[in-house]
């Protein structure tokens, strides 16, 4: 809570649990329309089902900022709409201002899922990302920038939603074992439908321990970030979203790219791990391709569709060595090559 600059964090056992708690501390109920990109993990709209609530999913800005339009938001809201969810792809910073301001006027909660961006700011703020909305949602599974193998954290201004949370994330109950052996209570009452969200104690130490590392872990993610796009600037063919100057506030946790040539991609990616060792990934398909999401009524989301259909993530690692990006980096201008003499 101190390092994010907020009243509240509530460890919790996964940041979908954190979004689930969050959405519920917003009051989302069965109908309640939330907005969410379709750019993002699955988990984001899987939160709002839990409530009861449909995902509306509006368009991102862009090849150059993968983060949820504010426009497209203000074209989805209907009277059914109760809440924003802004996600800060790979650790750079939604239009929370924007998104912040549009909330407001709409009388709409505005919850971050923050699971990429522990540290970071929007540009020229020194306000935390996930400490911007109602609520923020953060992630620590292992692949995170803060990780312990698997939880999260609710963080929150908001005495009530804080107090609703910490109840919930251990089945609504008034008192836990620690509680009763310390002689609080001889018993315990349940007085809310509570889950199984508690982080146990191992990871929690682990977070703890790693948490006063962050920063230079940080640091050297961005190093890197820096150096993939000055070499990247001369690849042909691949292209980077964001700007340098969005680098120095994020918090560094991908590598994306996008292919000039949609057609290749899947080509390059084949030719980049069985040639060269090479891993890549897809942050993310669009929500709205999955098999379980398209009963839904998902309006045209243009720009979401073209970087799903273009998008790639590089190896990113706080530890990587320059060597080793140097072949990650050799290996694509040798891998993009081969891709379009393929066909």
């Amino acid at each position: 809570a101190e390092h994010l600059g907020v009243a509240h964090a509530i460890a919790v056992s996964s940041g979908t649990a954190a979004l689930h708690l969050a959405f519920l501390g917003a009051g989302i109920g069965p109908g309640d329309e939330v907005i969410v990109p379709a750019m993002t993990f699955v988990a984001t709209a899987n939160a709002v089902r839990y409530c009861g609530g449909p995902p509306v999913f509006a368009d991102i800005c862009g090849e150059k900022d993968f983060g949820i339009d504010p426009e497209s938001v203000a074209r989805s809201i209907t009277p059914r709409t109760k809440a924003v969810c802004a996600v800060h792809y790979a650790g750079y910073a939604a239009s929370v201002e924007a998104l912040a301001a549009l909330c407001a006027e709409h009388g709409l909660a505005l919850i971050e899922d923050a699971a990429h961006s522990p540290d970071a700011t929007p540009v020229g703020s020194a306000r935390k990302l996930g400490a911007w909305g109602q609520s923020g949602a953060f992630s620590f599974f292992s692949n995170k920038v803060l990780s312990c193998g698997e939880g999260g954290l609710l963080a929150t201004d908001d005495e009530v939603i804080a107090e609703a949370a910490r109840r919930r994330r251990s089945h609504a109950l008034t008192t836990g074992t620690w509680d009763r052996h310390r002689g609080h209570a001889l018993g315990y009452d349940v007085v809310d439908l509570g889950f199984n969200y508690r982080i146990d104690e191992m990871r929690a130490a682990l977070l703890q321990a790693r948490l006063g590392g962050l920063e230079e872990d940080i640091a050297s993610r961005r190093r890197l970030v820096r150096r993939y796009r000055e070499r990247l600037a001369t690849v042909a063919g691949i292209d980077t979203p964001y700007s340098d100057a969005q680098v120095e506030f994020s918090a560094g946790y991908i590598m994306p790219t996008t292919i000039a040539d949609a057609g290749t991609r899947d080509t390059l990616r084949r030719i980049l791990i069985e040639d060269y060792e090479v891993q890549t990934s897809l942050l993310y398909p669009s929500i709205a391709d999955f098999t379980e999401y398209r009963r839904f009524d998902i309006p045209e989301l243009p720009r979401t569709d073209h970087v799903a259909r273009t998008q790639m993530t590089l190896p990113l690692f706080p530890h990587m060595t320059d060597e080793e990006q140097d072949w990650v980096l050799e290996s694509l201008e040798k891998g993009v090559s081969a891709a379009v003499a393929a066909g």
